[in-house]
């Protein structure tokens, strides 16, 4: 930082009146010292974190600019590169490089009656072995220019892949059962067998719903239902549906409607602060 300061104001004051005014603060540093700064070559410190900066600036952008730390420093591991996240935060500090902060969101479920109602199979515990032993699904609201938009998704727990999905501007039983008839396709056309697979969901009435189940049991899958009002219960979703609206919905937007973004772009729509989603 002394080396940079003396750059900005050498050609006004000179190199060594500058450094004679700060021999007498608590930041000395010598002329001899100043020059040699710009003649010896970068450490090799030095020149790799210029190499591991374009690297993250790289993967920043590439993932539309909300990668924070964590996600950056494991992408750089998947890449092969050996360091530390600690690193990686300094570097992204450095750079003025964040990741996108989520924002806080109220329930969204709409429960069924307490009929016949499916046992609680997960229990919280979100892992799988293979694919397609355990399914999550959520919906998630979307408030835009023209009105609300849903969108609802099926996501496989052993490799957090989004097996189906479904947006639309209604919140019949079809959203969530389209959503599911992709992930049923998408698995089927690869030749996988879904017997066994549990499906887990909150208690919202899409999921309730007859020809949901049937569909469910035409597969041999067996549903899954979280308790009354605790999103606990289907976190994994919970948590996609939190990271979906801060990476993409809020980061991308304004949105006008289920077709897409407003044209005019969230730096010069005069209303963008009347656009929320929750």
């Amino acid at each position: 930082m002394k080396v940079a300061y003396i750059d900005q104001y050498k050609e006004t004051f000179g190199v060594q009146p500058i450094c004679d005014v700060l021999a007498e603060t608590d930041a000395p540093i010598a002329p001899s010292t100043y020059y040699a700064a710009h003649t010896r070559p970068p450490s090799a410190r030095s020149l790799r974190d210029g190499h591991l900066t374009e690297e993250i600036h790289r993967i920043h952008a590439d993932n539309y600019g909300v990668y924070g730390a964590r996600k950056i420093h494991a992408a750089l591991v998947r890449e092969g590169h050996q360091v530390a996240r600690c690193t990686v935060e300094r570097l992204m500090r450095q750079a003025g490089l964040r990741g996108v902060i989520r924002a806080k969101s109220p329930r969204t479920t709409r429960p069924a009656p307490e009929t016949d109602r499916p046992a609680d199979l997960v229990e919280r515990q979100f892992t799988a072995t293979a694919p397609n032993q355990l399914w999550v699904a959520d919906i998630t609201y979307i408030r835009t220019f023209s009105g609300w938009v849903y969108a609802a998704f099926v996501i496989d727990v052993f490799s957090r892949k989004v097996v189906g999905w479904q947006v639309a501007t209604s919140l019949y039983t079809d959203l969530a059962l389209d959503a599911l008839e992709m992930a049923i396709w998408r698995r089927r056309h690869t030749g996988s067998d879904l017997t066994g697979l549990t499906h887990h969901s909150d208690r919202g009435v899409q999921y309730r719903a007859i020809r949901y189940t049937e569909r469910l049991e035409q597969e041999a899958a067996v549903a899954s239902v979280g308790s009354k009002g605790d999103s606990y219960d289907n976190a994994l979703a919970e948590a996609f549906n939190s990271l979906f609206k801060a990476e993409l919905i809020r980061n991308k937007g304004p949105w006008t409607g289920i077709n897409g973004p407003c044209p005019r772009g969230v730096d010069t729509c005069s209303c963008r602060y009347a656009v929320s989603v929750r």
